[in-house]
Order: C-alpha cells, then structure tokens, then sequence
C-alpha cells in the first residue's frame, strides 16, 4: 500500500514548489517593471525585484549559458519551470517505485 511520498521527497517537492512559485513571481514583476506598472524607485518594490533576482538569477544565468536569448525573449524562466515540473513527476515516481 502507498501512503505517499517519504520525509525527504516531500521536502525535495515542497521546496520545487516554493522555488516554482519564486520563478512566477520574478517573471510577473520583471514584466511589471517591464512595462512601467510598477517603479523600481519605490524601496519596497526594489527590494522585493532585488530579492527575486537574486533567488533567480543564479539559475536563469546557467539556462542562458546553453539557450540563448531568442529575439529579446528570454525563455530561461520556462526551461527552468519544465526541468522543476519534470524533477517532481521524477521524485514521486522513484518514491512510488521504492515504496511498492
């Protein structure tokens, strides 16, 4: 009988899922920024980009190295969103295949 995902892979899939979250995030306020709705001169809005940046970044820059940008479209977030999504339905199919 399967009763779900152990400790350690609920805690690898919560964390893809904070960090999935943290993506959408820093891709709806590069938009925003993007298209003047919010101001980077506010010291909030500029800590909270800051901040996102600096949870992205590092990723996005590793994604970048292998696909370029393509005509001003930067599609690392997207790459990054498949490989998360792809790393959970793995983690739950080793779980499930460990735990039978």
């Amino acid at each position: 009988m399967y009763y779900g995902p152990d400790p350690v892979s609920a805690l690898l899939l919560v964390i893809l899922e904070l960090y999935w979250w943290v993506i959408i995030a820093a891709v709806v306020v590069s938009w925003l920024v993007a298209f003047n709705v919010i101001n980077l001169h506010n010291n909030i809005v500029h800590s909270i980009a800051r901040f996102l940046d600096a949870l992205t970044e590092p990723v996005f820059r590793q994604v970048r190295r292998i696909v370029p940008v393509f005509s001003g479209i930067d599609i690392s977030p997207l790459i990054v969103l498949l490989v998360i999504w792809f790393l959970q339905r793995v983690i739950l199919w080793v779980d499930a295949r460990w735990l039978l």
